[in-house]
């Protein structure tokens, strides 16, 4: 199959929830347009800043659909496949490619911390489940699987394998997995505060959680790191990095939510066991994002 030209800002856009917590569609929709007018350049719905294992099943499928009759085939879309077993991984994966959607960004079996042969065995059975192109997320700070340098080399054969989203918060793996497996592998930076790095090193993608709330500024970003113009990338990355630090911590759900609210894209709403911060912590990430939204940097002059 021909490899996937997936390059870019890639939202792992949230999903929106009412006060009962059912799934609001028209206000992720209302959020999702927001962000196709900035300029994305794909999407990743059902990740983990997307609640996916907050979902049931066929919620799941049902997002998926009406979402896809939003973008409209504007971007390409992937969804997280984060599932209990590989078999249901599997079923997952081949519903999505009965749905019409684009790709998969497939992470580890979930509750169960596998070794390194399970985990391979994993993604080669999830990836010969349909014939859709397929994005490993690594991300062993949050799931307690590791998929090394060393054992991409043994995903290269599976030929629907065709990117990486390398979150383990150590970009020395991106030269790593680069001098082991040359340009075999599309690679995506998967930390919000390691992406001007990043791309130094090589990565092509960017699959961001800030962009929920900051959809033009991470678009501005993106586009002064990619075209060589480090000084004004660097500046902005420096305004930009507070925010983007709460894309690393284990509530960075509610962190991203929050500041969605505060800028006006969206609810603060999560599932259950999530609740919304509150007392001193929530007095700590409002600091946060009332002090970038009053030193909000002009883009008008980074044009």
């Amino acid at each position: 199959m021909p490899r996937v030209n997936w390059r870019g800002v890639y939202p792992a856009a949230t999903t929106q929830f009412r006060p009962d917590e059912s799934i609001d569609f028209d206000a992720t929709a209302r959020h999702l347009e927001v962000m196709l007018k900035a300029g994305i350049h794909g999407l990743v719905l059902l990740g983990s800043v997307g609640e996916n294992t907050a979902l049931d099943y066929t919620e799941k499928l049902d997002f998926l659909a009406r979402m896809k009759d939003v973008v409209r085939g504007r971007v390409p879309i992937l969804s997280g496949v984060a599932e209990i077993t590989t078999r249901t991984a599997c079923r997952y994966a081949h519903d999505c490619e009965r749905i019409g959607i684009d790709g998969l960004m497939v992470l580890p079996a979930m509750i169960y911390k596998a070794d390194s042969r399970e985990a391979l065995s994993h993604f080669k059975t999830v990836a010969r489940a349909s014939s859709l192109p397929v994005m490993i997320y690594n991300n062993p700070p949050a799931y307690f699987v590791d998929v090394t340098p060393a054992m991409f080399t043994e995903l290269a054969d599976e030929p629907t394998i065709v990117a990486i989203k390398e979150s383990s918060d150590n970009p020395r793996r991106i030269t790593d997995i680069v001098n082991l497996c040359g340009n075999r592998f599309i690679l995506f930076s998967g930390v919000d505060d390691l992406v001007l790095e990043s791309v130094l090193l090589g990565a092509q993608g960017w699959i961001s959680g800030l962009v929920n709330a900051f959809p033009d500024e991470n678009h501005a970003l993106w586009d002064l790191a990619t075209s060589g113009r480090w000084e004004e990338a660097r500046a902005l990355y420096r305004w930009y990095t507070p925010l983007l630090h709460l894309d690393t911590n284990i509530k960075l759900v509610q962190y991203i939510k929050l500041c969605m609210a505060q800028v006006g894209l969206g609810s603060e709403i999560t599932r259950a066991p999530r609740l919304a911060i509150e007392g001193a912590e929530r007095d700590e990430v409002l600091a946060i994002i009332r002090n970038a939204l009053a030193t909000r940097p002009q883009l008008t002059a980074l044009a």
